[in-house]
């Protein structure tokens, strides 16, 4: 009973629980007393079954209430995806976060993968050693930020075919030459992450991930609980709705498959 009612206020609100569980089970069980079961359980913590070779790492944002009874603020959290593996997300505790990758199976080099924010490159170089990880800059937002540019879109469709192959210097060469405030922005953003500009096309030839999409679900899929529509969280229960939330992508409630008899 107590693993149905965490998995119905894990998809939706406590609300709504509350009514599917009365729908599918026969069982009157209120809203608030939902919400006090997740806030004392001890939700289970799911870990990578095998060594993970992929992880990415991206922020999400929850509405705050206040307290004191002025407007809600909506305030960052971070999320971490294991590729292909199970994903984790904390609250103002990056250490936690970092803690939790680091006692993941992995390989002996980890490829990671995040879009161009100094804060979530903080949190990656501090993933693994600078020997355990490969660093890549997210393709998407490459390419996202190179046709931000100001240009003829035979010339920017070069550029792109000469950084999926890792030609950035090449590329910021050819840059110099130009003028506009949008092509030294460019250089300027191709030069700080240089050394994360890896040869995508080989990257992708040897299996090794290139993009953070996996890190933007997992976000997408954590919003769909806590931005529900007039959704606003105290800043204490913050911590165990993603915990919560997490552990259901995760399949922590899953039921075990039959055993053979």
């Amino acid at each position: 009973m107590e693993k149905c009612a965490l998995t119905a206020s894990a998809k939706s609100s406590y609300q709504e629980a509350e009514r599917d569980i009365e729908l599918m089970m026969g069982l009157r069980v209120g809203h608030s007393s939902l919400h006090r079961l997740v806030e004392r359980s001890q939700l289970p913590m799911v870990d990578a079954k095998r060594p993970v070779s992929g992880a990415s790492v991206d922020g999400g944002k929850i509405r705050l209430r206040c307290e004191t009874g002025g407007e809600s603020q909506w305030r960052d959290y971070k999320a971490v995806s294991l590729h292909e593996s199970v994903c984790s997300a904390y609250f103002q505790d990056n250490d936690a976060l970092i803690d939790w990758v680091r006692q993941q199976p992995c390989t002996p080099v980890l490829t990671c993968v995040g879009d161009g924010h100094d804060g979530i490159w903080n949190i990656i170089e501090a993933l693994a050693s600078d020997s355990g990880r490969r660093d890549v800059l997210d393709w998407f937002h490459l390419v996202e930020n190179l046709f931000k540019l100001d240009d003829s879109a035979a010339r920017l469709e070069r550029w792109k075919s000469m950084l999926w192959s890792g030609l950035v210097d090449e590329v910021c060469e050819e840059l110099r030459a130009l003028e506009s405030s949008s092509a030294h922005r460019l250089r300027a953003y191709l030069r700080k992450h240089r050394h994360r500009i890896v040869p995508y096309d080989l990257f992708q030839a040897l299996g090794w991930p290139i993009g953070s999409g996996s890190v933007e679900s997992t976000v997408k899929r954590i919003a769909t609980r806590v931005k529900l529509s007039g959704a606003q969280w105290s800043s204490a229960s913050v911590p165990q709705i993603l915990h919560l939330r997490c552990a259901y992508l995760n399949g922590a409630f899953h039921l075990p498959p039959p055993t053979a008899a």
